[in-house]
């Protein structure tokens, strides 16, 4: 099965983050594909470069970045949702005339368009968050 995957909250305010992850990490080792994971509301804010959790905490944004690379899952933030947060990749921080960018490795940055492909592409788009 194909899923795609809609986080809207935040990585430390919220269990949708992390529940997501866990869901995600068990699909793929149950056989199935994660064709791409969006970012939507707070839930951009996992995508994150500069969060530094305590040691003993969890690190929501590098468990979503080695689960990525290590399955070639789409991560799309949403660039509305991003921008309001301050949150920027290297061409919209150069676009926007600022002076750096925080995007982590494997998200980009992207508009509803991407979650409207994921719907039709995939067979089941699951939903954490409000």
């Amino acid at each position: 099965m194909k899923f795609g995957i809609l986080i809207n909250e935040g990585p430390f305010t919220h269990q949708a983050a992390d529940t997501a992850y866990q869901f995600a990490k068990a699909a793929v080792a149950a056989g199935h594909e994660i064709f791409r994971v969006f970012f939507y509301h707070d839930g951009v804010n996992v995508a994150s470069d500069l969060a530094v959790p305590p040691q003993d905490d969890r690190n929501v944004t590098d468990n979503w970045v080695k689960l990525a690379e290590a399955n070639n899952i789409d991560m799309v933030v949403c660039i509305a949702a991003a921008q309001r947060r301050g949150l920027l990749d290297a061409n919209e921080a150069q676009r926007q005339g600022k002076r750096a960018d925080n995007i982590a490795p494997v998200f980009r940055i992207s508009g509803l368009g991407q979650l409207v492909e994921a719907g039709i592409e995939c067979d089941r788009l699951v939903t954490f968050g409000d």
